[in-house]
């Protein structure tokens, strides 16, 4: 990058670590601190939420997963996102977390289960769920600044040789503590609000260079069609022979979305809203704030295709003055460099990697392409028949597949960026990881001290004590973080590894967390037996995973074992084939970590209606959501179910619900539901029932459907959120300033014998 592009980078970031330090004024108490007063609006916690949501993570594994799947299944996946709208109108799970008050997952857990051990004992599983996960977003953040950058692996300081990727990490931990450690979610909010207003026309830059450099008819179509049967980049119907991310993965990711809606809520945004109305349209704002982001990480994993595997762009003589073979190679060098220690056997590798552009002829360049054949094989095929068929070889095998799908898209788009485009580019992701990190060290940070460390005071925690335990956890889980990125590798696919990672806790805490909102069934045997089957099986299901290659595989191979329970494996999956296949293999666990997930979920959901009615004592929902006799005012009376009220109802509009409140509610359910769903899903299926469309016309529906609408709707958004965004945060330093703080008020349940 040159210096204008390092000044595009430094200026805005100095800007953010100032605003950070100016709030800690705002943090006088502990609901400040971990809730930012609960008086921020809708458009602060949305915008706020947009740029903590997406991440440098984020936009590596859509890429990456991109790349495997194309377009086809993503219009299945069409049917996810109304039903996450609905959840959102409805306030499903969110409304009535806000009614608890609850500053955190363990004290509802503590309320509504009636343990405190119950209440540590998850807090400390989801926290180590938590970290796991997400300390591999400043790894993988890490290491796209290493292959964007074109920084070495090591560097010589004062002729010591110092790993470049640990230097890194621990700067983007260390700005991350920054953020946090001055007024903990009021200085996130606003920095992340900051970071999302200063995205937006990022964003917008973004998506138009690349829709002037790649013509969609010329360049991205041609790749896109160049599939074989059952594995389309395009067509929806033409899908049955793609593997991890195929149809089944969309129908885990339905029923996890509704199972786990209230999985993670707690230490986030979702308890600082001013009211939980105002809570609930942050939620229904969702579906407008994204705006150009989601059509910009889309185009990256197109521009990532297009590139390396179109024939414009497999010889030098393009605008862009480099080939995807040249790519190709740079990138296996760099991997290898980080995954073989052995020179010798790395310039082995390399040597049969330069072979391989000249064994290739004009017709396996042009022949269709597959998961299992396509222009990457070969290259896989050259440095796992050098490396050997070892256990280690196996492992670094492994390691060097990971990490070449994982920084295709990072090693492309710093080759093709101008000048000023490559500052812009690199700001948006130090903003993501820093966003992103700050977030989720701030949210395991909350729970430990929330859930695990304050249950063991006995008595009243004073304020001071306790927001300085509050940030000098924040710093200790910040260390966690840097231990589990440096030596935790991450084997598979990155959105197959948070499915597992998460699943340690999503595995089970579903039902606890939904029947806990919903039922006064529902116990605390039932949720012992939730959390016992799903994430016993979940963990399970990961120990398989990162000891297959090394160990598993060939212990089973030296029992004999491999043949009888391959034939096992098939039998059992037969009768889902071809979503769900299972057979033996020497690198990769067979059963994938969706799979896992699913029987995860089954399991902790039947043990928690079984435990529970066994053990069935009715629960006082009315108490812990105050309402009825333990309402701090008169509940609005009811309003009965007519034939004209019937549809407001059905999407969650009640009286607390202003004009302009409708006309958000409605227009969100009109573009969900009558164009996304009503036409663009059911329309299109009714059609293709009758008269299947050619492959062509599908080039012609994603064109309208993922370019021309969404430009349309993020152009209008960009304004409308850059506008709401601003207001809300001149609201919040007004409401913060006048706030009177309750120090009683910071996520103790204390007993009689405690207070």
């Amino acid at each position: 990058m040159t210096w204008l592009d390092w000044l595009i980078v430094i200026v805005p970031v100095a800007l953010l670590i100032w605003i950070s330090v100016y709030s800690r004024k705002y943090a006088r108490g502990v609901v400040d601190f971990l809730a930012a007063g609960r008086v921020a609006g809708r458009y602060i916690i949305s915008v706020g939420d947009l740029a903590a949501g997406l991440s440098v993570i984020s936009l590596v594994a859509n890429a990456e997963q991109f790349y495997q799947t194309g377009f086809a299944v993503s219009f299945w996946g069409a049917v996810t996102a109304p039903l996450g709208i609905f959840m959102a109108l409805t306030g499903y799970c969110l409304y009535r977390w806000r009614e608890t008050r609850c500053l955190s997952l363990g004290q509802f857990l503590e309320l509504r289960y009636g343990s405190r051990f119950f209440r540590v004992f998850c807090a400390a599983l989801r926290t180590i769920a938590e970290l796991i996960t997400n300390a591999i977003g400043p790894a993988i953040a890490t290491n796209f600044f290493i292959y964007y950058l074109g920084l070495p692996h090591r560097i010589t300081v004062m002729g010591i040789n110092l790993p470049c990727y640990v230097i890194i990490v621990t700067l983007c931990l260390c700005l991350a503590l920054v953020f946090i450690w001055p007024s903990g979610r009021i200085s996130l909010l606003i920095t992340d609000t900051f970071q999302g207003l200063l995205s937006y026309p990022i964003f917008v830059i973004i998506v138009g260079y690349i829709i002037l450099n790649f013509s969609w008819t010329n360049d991205i179509a041609p790749v896109m069609l160049n599939r074989v049967s059952g594995q389309s980049f395009l067509n929806p119907y033409d899908v049955s022979e793609l593997r991890d991310f195929n149809i089944f993965a969309l129908v885990v990711t339905l029923f996890s979305s509704v199972l786990n809606r209230a999985g993670w809520i707690g230490n986030d945004t979702s308890g600082a809203g001013r009211t939980p109305h105002e809570q609930k349209m942050a939620g229904v704002l969702g579906a407008w704030k994204n705006g150009f982001a989601s059509m910009m990480i889309l185009l990256l994993a197109v521009v990532v295709i297009t590139f390396m595997t179109g024939p414009r762009f497999m010889h030098s003589d393009n605008k862009f003055k480099i080939s995807s073979t040249e790519i190709r190679q740079e990138l296996s060098a760099k991997v290898l460099d980080d995954v073989v220690a052995d020179t010798a056997v790395r310039a082995k590798v390399m040597k049969a990697i330069h072979k391989i552009p000249e064994t290739f002829t004009k017709q396996e360049w042009d022949r269709p392409l597959s998961q299992q054949h396509n222009l990457d094989t070969p290259y896989f095929n050259a440095v796992r028949d050098t490396l050997g068929d070892t256990p280690d070889a196996r492992h670094q095998f492994q390691k060097y597949r990971s990490l070449y799908q994982q920084m295709m898209m990072p090693s492309v788009v710093s080759k093709i960026f101008p000048v000023g485009m490559l500052g812009l580019f690199c700001l948006l992701m130090v903003m993501l990881l820093v966003s992103t990190d700050d977030s989720r060290i701030f949210n395991a940070s909350s729970t430990l001290t929330q859930d695990v460390i304050l249950p063991m005071f006995k008595g009243h925690l004073d304020q001071r004590k306790h927001l300085l335990l509050l940030r000098l956890t924040s710093v200790a889980v910040a260390l966690l973080f840097l231990m589990v990125s440096i030596f935790f590798a991450q084997l598979d696919y990155i959105n197959m590894f948070i499915t597992i990672m998460c699943a340690l806790w999503l595995g089970g805490a579903g039902p606890i967390m939904v029947f806990g909102l919903y039922s006064r069934f529902g116990n605390l045997t039932g949720a012992w037996c939730s959390i016992i089957l799903g994430s016993g099986t979940s963990l399970l299901g990961l120990i398989f995973q990162r000891n297959w290659a090394k160990s598993i595989y060939p212990a089973l191979e030296q029992l004999g074992m491999v043949e009888t329970l391959d034939s096992f494996l098939q039998t059992v999956s037969a009768p889902f084939n071809p979503w769900i296949e299972w057979s033996m293999d020497p690198v990769k666990f067979p059963i994938n970590s969706f799979e896992i997930f699913f029987i995860s979920m089954v399991l902790s959901l039947g043990g928690y209606i079984v435990g529970s009615y066994l053990t069935y004592k009715p629960y006082n929902l009315d108490k812990l959501l105050h309402r009825g006799i333990y309402a701090d005012a008169p509940a609005p009376p009811k309003e009965h179910w007519t034939f004209r009220n019937v549809f407001s109802k059905l999407i969650g509009i009640t009286d607390e619900y202003t004009r302009g409140d409708k006309i958000i509610a409605y227009s969100v359910f009109g573009y969900s539901f009558v164009y996304q769903i009503g036409i663009v899903f059911v329309a299109i299926v009714i059609w293709n029932t009758i008269s299947p469309w050619p492959d062509e016309w599908w080039t012609v529906k994603f064109f309208i459907t993922s370019l021309v609408i969404p430009a349309i709707v993020g152009l209008i958004s960009t304004v409308w959120f850059m506008i709401g965004g601003i207001r809300d945060t001149r609201r919040l330093f007004i409401d913060l300033e006048k706030r009177i703080e309750d120090p009683d008020d910071n996520g103790q349940v204390l007993s009689h014998s405690d207070s």
